[in-house]
């Protein structure tokens, strides 16, 4: 076999993986995400146009990070009941350590494919409503959306079922909501936006808060997946 037929061979089972490990994670309900996701998108933007008033990077900003937490919460909370119901659990137990790659591998996917979306979507408010540095909209972005979806996942793998971990995430994430007000100028929010700067703060303060509160979500998003995969070492708890 030449090099070109082997790189060839590669390719096409590296697209197999992927297209089934996606189909594993969105149970085939991925469509209905996407569509929910930019149906929100498009009331908000709608709802915000009539309202009136000045359109800027932080209301782009704000416009796009629920769509992303929506398109993020199905495959992370309910990735682990998936596996069950596609008997996939048994088989992941079965072979050593690789069910710490194949979710690994899962998690990176899921965040490069709403990464890609959120860009999609970015690029749509860019032409219709404000021109945004679309690189720096979507990396802002990801932040909170990550760190939600790696939250999601570590949750599912303590409580084990899509439901449970569904009720778990929409009850802390009115609470995040709730506490955003009050931490409004604070590092620990972590629906911080970087681009509206509160009334009379300097700009070299702010930018330190929000480089501190990227710290915060960055450490919490690596603390969630590490402690998430090693739930996963519990076999008895899940087969």
């Amino acid at each position: 076999m030449s090099r070109r037929d082997n790189l060839k061979n590669q390719f096409i089972i590296i697209t197999r993986m992927i297209r089934y490990n996606l189909k594993i994670i969105f149970a085939n309900k991925f469509i209905w995400f996407l569509l929910s996701a930019f149906a929100f998108f498009a009331f908000f933007t709608v709802q915000r146009v009539l309202e009136g008033g000045s359109i800027v990077d932080g209301t782009i900003y704000n416009l796009l990070i629920f769509p992303g937490i929506l398109l993020i919460f199905y495959p992370s909370a309910f990735g682990i009941q998936n596996d069950d119901d596609a008997r996939m659990l048994e088989i992941l137990f079965g072979i050593p350590n690789y069910r710490y790659k194949v979710w690994l591998v899962r998690l990176i996917m899921i965040y490069v494919l709403i990464y890609i979306i959120i860009n999609l979507f970015a690029a749509v408010a860019s032409v219709l409503l404000f021109p945004v540095n679309l690189p720096e909209m979507s990396y802002q972005l990801m932040y909170p959306i990550v760190f939600m979806g790696s939250m999601a996942f570590m949750f599912s793998t303590l409580i084990k079922n899509g439901n449970g971990t569904a009720v778990v995430m929409v009850l802390i994430g009115v609470a995040l909501i709730i506490l955003s007000e009050q931490l409004e100028r604070s590092q620990w929010n972590v629906f911080l936006n970087p681009f509206e700067i509160p009334n009379n703060m300097n700009q070299v303060i702010w930018q330190g808060i929000v480089f501190k509160n990227r710290i915060f979500l960055g450490v919490g998003m690596i603390v969630f997946i590490l402690y998430g995969l090693f739930n996963l070492q519990k076999r008895e708890k899940f087969v």
